[in-house]
């Protein structure tokens, strides 16, 4: 009679120790093997003008930090963006950059030597587009088109095709899901180089990227600058 009260959890102790649960537990840790192998595979990036993206490092290791302010990001715009956002971002400051850069020297050149229309465009260089547009329609309707057929070639570079980003990036991190960045581009390099200047080396590229990020930086304060006087004032810089 006692044997018959404790066999059942008799049996019930010696089937925990059964070894299905043994094999359960070691394909559930194959299984979470296998994960972590394909976590790393996704978390690998391609080398492009010798910048590997590393998100460990500040700005996922691209080029610009540069002594005295160093890693500077105040109001912490990089904290938790993801590879392709960083990216993103990068293409913005140096593509305002580039454009500051040729403002300033307009703003400085344009005021006191202007020879195009006769001389007809003056005053404050805010006014001068305005002016083309009333003098010269058909001039003023192809520089809007050469600037347009210039943005669409950088886009065709620098993006994936909005339908190839419709069918494959709706789950992507972010807000690149329409605005993604192709895997191999490098920030701001769109293959415009007539004059053979870019470095082969990956270590001189990020030199020269650092320097033409911190003369676009420069620039966008200049060209804010005088945007704002001409505004306030009405009459040119100098």
């Amino acid at each position: 009679m006692k044997f018959a009260l404790f066999a059942p959890i008799f049996l019930s102790s010696v089937t925990a120790f059964a070894p299905q649960h043994l094999k359960a537990s070691s394909t559930s840790l194959h299984e979470s093997v296998e994960d972590s192998v394909e976590e790393v595979a996704v978390a690998v990036y391609p080398t492009v003008n010798g910048w590997t993206a590393d998100p460990s490092k500040f700005c996922a290791g691209l080029p610009g930090a540069l002594s005295p302010l160093g890693e500077f990001d105040p109001l912490n715009f990089l904290e938790d963006l993801p590879i392709q956002e960083i990216k993103r971002y990068r293409e913005a400051e140096v593509t305002h950059g580039r454009v500051s850069m040729l403002a300033t020297v307009g703003y400085l050149v344009a005021e006191k030597f202007h020879p195009l229309f006769n001389g007809e465009v003056t005053g404050p260089a805010n006014s001068h587009l305005a002016q083309v547009q009333e003098i010269s329609p058909f001039f003023f309707a192809w520089l809007v088109t050469a600037i347009a057929t210039a943005e669409l070639g950088r886009a065709s570079t620098g993006w994936e095709a909005p339908v190839d980003a419709l069918e494959k990036n709706k789950d992507v991190e972010g807000k690149t899901w329409l605005s993604k960045l192709n895997d191999g581009y490098y920030p701001g390099d769109i293959g415009f180089d007539p004059l053979g200047l870019k470095p082969s080396d990956g270590a001189e590229f990020a030199q020269m990227q650092t320097k033409e990020l911190q003369n676009g930086r420069l620039a966008m304060i200049g060209a804010m600058g005088m945007i704002v006087q001409e505004q306030v004032s009405g009459a040119p810089l100098f």
